[in-house]
C-alpha cells in the first residue's frame, strides 16, 4: 500500500494566541501546514458559535498578524504566512461598506450647492433691470489716480525755481552744491558691475557686447547671458543703445570733467558765485535728465514708432512700456512739453505748500533741491525720497496739504 510521506510525518503543531476587538482571547493549536480561512473557521467556532451558518461571515472576517500588522491571506497556510508559535493574532469583523445615499438626499446636496454657486450674468442682469442706470464715466478713476503725480510734477518745478533763489543767499551754497555735484559724478546708470562684466567676459563674450547686455537686464548676469545666446547672431547686437551713442556719451563725460575742473577763484566776488551757482544748477539739470529704459525703446521701436516719440511716451509716462504704448496710440496728452511747466505761484496750493513751515525749512536745504530735481526725471526714485529722514516730512507735507484742498 502506497502512503503519502506528508501523511507520515505530521506537521509542527503551533500554539498561537487570538485576540478579537471585543477583548476575547484564547490560545489555538494548529498545525503549521493549515490553512487560515480553516484557522479562521476555527477561530469563529471559538468566538462566535452558531456563525458559521451565514457562509459570509468567514469572508466578512480577517486574521491579522499582530507584530507585522499584516493581513494574512486565506488561501495561504499558517507556514507559508510565516507565522510562529506563541504569534499573537487578531480577528476582527471588516467594516460595511457605506449605503448608497438616497435620491432624496443627492437631490438635497444638489440643490445646496447650486444656491451657493455665484450668479452668472443673466442672473445679474435680471436680479439688477429695476436699478436706475447712471453714466459712470471709468475713466474718471485713472485720472483721479494720476491727478497727483501731474500736479506734484508742477509744484517741483515751481518749488526748485523758489529753493535755488534761497540757497543763492547762502554764502556756503557754493561749496554745499561742489560737495553733492561730485556725488552725482557716480552716476549708477553709467557704471557696470564689474565682477558682473568679469563673469561675462570669462565665458567668452566680448567686453562691449556684455557691458551692453547687463545694461539691458539690469546687471543680472544670467538674464545678460540669455539676451547675448538670443542675439549672438543679430547684425545689430553690437549697435550702441537707443538715446545715447559713445559720442555722446564721451562728449557729456569730457564736459563733466571741463566743468568740474573749471572755475572762480575762491577771491571771487558775489557776482561771480552765483554765476557760478547758476552753473551748478544747470550741471545738476543735465545729469538729472531723463533716460529711457533701453529694452522698452527697442520693443516700442519694433512696432513701427519713431526713436523720439519712443523717448517723449516714456519720459511722460515714467519708463513704463505699456502706459507709454498706449499714449502713442491715443491723443499724446500731456505733451512732453507740459512736463517743464510749473504750477501758477497764486494759487491756493502753491500758497499752502510755501507757507508751511516744514517745506519753508526744506527749501533751505540743498539736498532738497536735490530731491527735487532726482524727482522731477525721476520719478521711480520718489519712494526713495520719501524715506529719506531729511526729504521725507517736506514730501509728506506736500502730500497732505495736496489730499486736503483736493477733497475740498
Amino acid at each position: 500500500m502506497f502512503v503519502q510521506e506528508e501523511k507520515i510525518f505530521a506537521g509542527k503543531v503551533l500554539r498561537l494566541h487570538v485576540c478579537t476587538m471585543e477583548g476575547a482571547e484564547w490560545l489555538e493549536e494548529v498545525p503549521e501546514d493549515t490553512t487560515v480561512e480553516k484557522l479562521k473557521e476555527r477561530c469563529l467556532k471559538h468566538c462566535v458559535p452558531g456563525s458559521l451558518e451565514d457562509p459570509k461571515t468567514v469572508t466578512h472576517h480577517k486574521l491579522i498578524h499582530a507584530t507585522s500588522e499584516k493581513v494574512l491571506t486565506d488561501a495561504k497556510t499558517v507556514l507559508e504566512e510565516n507565522i510562529q508559535d506563541r504569534d499573537v493574532l487578531l480577528l476582527i469583523k471588516k467594516r460595511a461598506p457605506p449605503p448608497l445615499p438616497k435620491m432624496a438626499d443627492v437631490s438635497a446636496e444638489e440643490k445646496r450647492k447650486q444656491e451657493q454657486k455665484a450668479p452668472d450674468k443673466d442672473a445679474i442682469l435680471k436680479a439688477t433691470a429695476n436699478l436706475p442706470s447712471r453714466n459712470v464715466d471709468r475713466t474718471v478713476a485713472h485720472h483721479n489716480m494720476r491727478d497727483f503725480q501731474t500736479e506734484l510734477r508742477k509744484i517741483l518745478v515751481s518749488l526748485i525755481e523758489v529753493a535755488q533763489k534761497l540757497l543763492a543767499l547762502n554764502p556756503d551754497a557754493v561749496e554745499l552744491f561742489k560737495k553733492a555735484n561730485a556725488m552725482l559724478d557716480e552716476d549708477e546708470e553709467d557704471r557696470v558691475d564689474e565682477i558682473a562684466l568679469r563673469q561675462l567676459t570669462e565665458m567668452g563674450f566680448p567686453e562691449s557686447r556684455a557691458v551692453k547686455a547687463l545694461r539691458l537686464n539690469h546687471m543680472s548676469v544670467t538674464q545678460a547671458m540669455e539676451w547675448l545666446i538670443e542675439h549672438a547672431d543679430d547684425p545689430a547686437v553690437d549697435a550702441p543703445l537707443p538715446g545715447q551713442t559713445p559720442s555722446e556719451a564721451t562728449a557729456e563725460a569730457g564736459a563733466s570733467s571741463a566743468e568740474a575742473t573749471a572755475g572762480p577763484s575762491s577771491e571771487a566776488g558775489g557776482e561771480e558765485a552765483k554765476d557760478e551757482l547758476t552753473e551748478i544748477f544747470k550741471k545738476i539739470r543735465r545729469k538729472r535728465e531723463f533716460r529711457p529704459d533701453p529694452r522698452a525703446v527697442i520693443a516700442l521701436m519694433e512696432m513701427g514708432f519713431d526713436e523720439k516719440e519712443v523717448v517723449d511716451a516714456l519720459r511722460v509716462n515714467n519708463n513704463q512700456q505699456n502706459a507709454a504704448c498706449e499714449w502713442l496710440l491715443g491723443d499724446r496728452k500731456p505733451s512732453p512739453e507740459d512736463l517743464d511747466k510749473g504750477i501758477d505761484t497764486n494759487s491756493p496750493l502753491f500758497q499752502a505748500i510755501l507757507e508751511n513751515p516744514v517745506v519753508q525749512l526744506g527749501l533751505t536745504n540743498p539736498k532738497t533741491l536735490l530731491a527735487f530735481e532726482d524727482m522731477l526725471e525721476n520719478p521711480l526714485n520718489s519712494t526713495q525720497w520719501m524715506n529719506d529722514p531729511e526729504t521725507g516730512p517736506v514730501m509728506l507735507q506736500i502730500s497732505r496739504i495736496f489730499q486736503t484742498l483736493n477733497r475740498t
